[in-house]
């Protein structure tokens, strides 16, 4: 998935996301060396550097990149930036930390795409060191139904809304989400951007399988990121984990 086209519109979506980061800052207080895998436009890396962590964010998209670098500059807070993906990336360090936010692993679409990059992972912790990360709990609304993300966008002058679309193949566990971003500025003309958004989504012992194959612990399973149960009613399944002995 290239978000380099997405990167703007996902900025301007989840700059003000604050659900998962006391979560992570806690995860890395004293933990030594960080590495955010999947770091976007480096909401969470920026986040931890301002506290104080040791923090390398590991990206594969040019454009989120970008932001990320712009991001840590004007929060002057030093974030080592890596292009690559989860399972290429090849680092002399490891990491006493290792996280994946907000859905980073729903990009890994076949189970050799996800051995291959939790294996990777694995292989850059330093001994002893923790694997963390999330995913939201497959929850789906009508398909084939255009709706409005709830999200109206405020800037320059101009008014963004957002609309989305959803497909849910259930035989490949892929969800595709058609974003149209609809803007209004102050002379009245509207503007339409149109993306794809094409993720592979989990269920949790499925998730526990693939870590006990790649060399995990069997994981610590949260329902949300304040440590409660998992349950029915969770949204949110938070998986944190060592390399096996």
């Amino acid at each position: 998935m290239n978000y380099d086209d997405l990167s703007e519109l996902y900025d301007q979506q989840y700059d003000l996301y604050r659900d998962d980061l006391h979560f992570y800052a806690g995860l890395a207080e004293g933990a030594g060396r960080v590495l955010e895998v999947g770091a976007g436009t480096g909401r969470v890396s920026c986040f931890l550097a301002r506290r104080g962590a040791d923090v390398t964010g590991l990206e594969p998209s040019a454009g989120m990149l970008a932001k990320a670098r712009a991001r840590a500059e004007d929060s002057r807070v030093e974030v080592a930036w890596i292009q690559g993906t989860a399972a290429d990336f090849c680092s002399e360090e490891r990491f006493e930390l290792i996280i994946a936010p907000f859905n980073a692993l729903m990009h890994l679409y076949t189970p050799a795409e996800q051995l291959a990059s939790l294996e990777n992972l694995r292989q850059h912790l330093a001994p002893g060191g923790r694997f963390a990360f999330d995913l939201y709990v497959p929850n789906y609304g009508a398909q084939g139904v255009l709706r409005h993300e709830g999200e109206t966008i405020y800037r320059d002058g101009e008014r963004t809304d957002v609309f989305l679309l959803q497909r849910v193949d259930a035989a490949r566990q892929h969800v595709t989400t058609e974003y149209f971003v609809d803007t209004v500025g102050a002379e009245g003309h509207l503007r339409r951007q149109h993306f794809t958004l094409t993720q592979r989504y989990y269920w949790r012992y499925e998730v526990e399988w693939l870590l006990r194959c790649a060399g995990f612990e069997a994981p610590r399973v949260s329902g949300s990121f304040q440590g409660g149960p998992y349950t029915e009613a969770s949204e949110v399944m938070v998986f944190q984990t060592r390399a096996a002995g």
